[in-house]
């Protein structure tokens, strides 16, 4: 892709923690982030893994247990309201909105119960001040479509940073393969909530 080539521009600026999850600001970098409705994993679940992983350096914890909740994930657990076509396109829409401006949208994936995102940030934006932006504005949309109150999103989420142009090939792989991973449908092709044709034009 022709966006592979930033990945190697800036590393890593700084480090933050909130809540169980180191989280990165990359700059320009390229960064796979994803996350989940707030009741996608029920939270006894996370918190037996974590125990279970207690052991672990930090960089084996967070692998471990961000391999365990994708693995979950993709068995559809809870309401799966991103499975409904207006609440989908709703969050795709707003994934898109400020491509270009805030950020480059390299690829994504709206699956059943969470999201999938690689992008850069643009004009030194924090990661966490968009992923506020797009789950604070899906969520008021999604709960006035669906007629419902309370949590939608899943207050923490998961950032990888790129480490070279075959790590970003490879997100970008496992992102539009997800929905056939999951058993969702036969090919990349073939699901509606996804960056895959765009990216193959």
């Amino acid at each position: 892709m022709k966006q592979a080539n930033q990945v190697r521009e800036v590393t890593p600026a700084s480090q933050y923690h909130r809540s169980h999850l180191p989280h990165f600001e990359a700059g320009k970098v390229p960064q796979h982030v994803s996350f989940r409705l707030a009741d996608s994993l029920p939270e006894m679940v996370v918190a037996r893994w974590r125990s279970e992983l207690l052991g672990l350096p930090e960089a084996k914890r967070t692998a471990d247990m961000r391999e365990r909740v994708e693995a979950a994930l993709d068995r559809g657990y809870g309401a799966c309201w991103l499975r409904r076509p207006l609440v989908a396109a709703l969050v795709q829409e707003a994934l898109v909105h400020f491509e270009h401006t805030r950020y480059l949208l390299h690829a994504w994936v709206i699956m059943p119960n969470h999201v999938h995102a690689l992008m850069t940030a643009l004009g030194g934006r924090h990661l966490s001040a968009i992923l506020h932006s797009w789950k604070s504005f899906t969520a008021k949309s999604a709960n006035k479509h669906l007629g419902r109150k309370g949590q939608f999103w899943q207050a923490d989420y998961f950032d990888r940073v790129m480490r070279d142009e075959a790590h970003f090939a490879a997100t970008v792989d496992y992102i539009h393969w997800n929905p056939v991973k999951a058993g969702l449908c036969d090919k990349p092709e073939d699901w509606p909530w996804s960056s895959f044709r765009k990216t193959q034009g």
